[in-house]
């Protein structure tokens, strides 16, 4: 008889997957009397994604520890409900993203505290990468979530390519400024571009991950291509899209959301349950793609492989 152990982070097959659900962060500026302070571009009908020179690349191998005992969220809706505030702040960004975002050239620059600093396009960069494919959940701080086929590297592999110094801290990563095609950096009173960071123990944790691809395929403009943050024991905002720089550092980053509304977002934004965000409840999330809502899990049900990464941290607030 075969007896299959469910890892921590995994979920029942009844925990699938919702379609609407609406804490949406869009409220945080209303509140702050900026929600209609200009607004971006209007979507209008899109063209097709430009061709991606590294299609040839996918499906890659999937690894399989790391794998969900759920079903996967269906790529339609994946892809067409996404959060991209350079693109606007509602959730139907995808066709304004696929029309305005152009993927290549894109350069990438490793910098600041390392011992190989560097400027390479992204195709060299995934020349010099492990590509495969991981199963893993996805949590927004709006309380939904998804299960996400993912194809890219272990972050570490990039560390490991900069050889970071001893001093370096943190890993510092921005996404591309370019309000031509990222009509929202127009607006002035987002701290753009968008910034966020790891420290070096989490950016070189087993979990961390760089996402270049989605569904066996290149990952789509609006899901933060050409290449994304994936650290599935965060909050979704923590996972920097269309990133252009990493930097290491011996000094913190002040991250996008956290500069912007530092009472409700800091620099951890690990996920726990009994942490509510200080306008709504973190204890249950609605699963895209279908009607139920399931419990949330501590670090997203991937506590052991991170718990260990904060037990000297409780002066900190990890959680938000």
């Amino acid at each position: 008889m075969l007896i299959k152990r469910r890892r921590g982070w995994e979920l029942p097959e009844s925990a699938a997957t919702p379609e609407s659900v609406y804490f949406n962060r869009r409220a945080i500026l209303g509140g702050m009397g900026l929600a209609t302070i200009g607004s971006v571009l209007p979507v209008t009908t899109a063209r097709a994604e430009q061709p991606d020179p590294s299609a040839k690349l996918y499906p890659v191998a999937r690894n399989a520890k790391y794998t969900l005992d759920r079903p996967i969220t269906p790529e339609k809706l994946a892809t067409t409900y996404n959060n991209f505030y350079e693109f606007g702040s509602h959730k139907s960004i995808w066709r304004d993203a696929q029309r305005r975002l152009k993927v290549r050239p894109w350069t990438v620059k490793i910098d600041g505290m390392v011992g190989r600093p560097m400027e390479l396009g992204v195709d060299d960069l995934l020349a010099k990468m492990p590509l495969e494919e991981r199963l893993y959940r996805l949590r927004c701080v709006e309380a939904w979530s998804m299960a996400i086929p993912y194809s890219g590297f272990p972050l570490k592999a990039l560390v490991d390519l900069a050889q970071p110094q001893s001093g370096a801290k943190y890993l510092v990563m921005q996404t591309l400024s370019n309000p031509t095609m990222f009509p929202g950096q127009r607006e002035f009173y987002y701290p753009w571009p968008y910034t966020e960071g790891l420290t070096i123990a989490e950016a070189v944790n087993e979990l961390s991950f760089i996402a270049t691809g989605l569904y066996g395929k290149p990952i789509p403009a609006q899901n933060g291509a050409p290449l994304r943050l994936v650290a599935p024991w965060k909050y979704g905002f923590k996972h920097v899209k269309s990133i252009v720089s990493f930097t290491f550092s011996d000094k913190r980053p002040v991250t996008f959301w956290e500069k912007l509304v530092p009472q409700e977002y800091g620099f951890w934004a690990n996920i726990n349950p009994e942490v509510p965000h200080p306008r709504w409840s973190q204890a249950t999330e609605k699963v895209i793609g279908s009607d139920e809502r399931v419990p949330t899990q501590l670090y997203n049900g991937y506590g052991e492989f991170v718990a260990g990464l904060y037990k000297d941290l409780t002066s900190e607030k990890l959680f938000m």
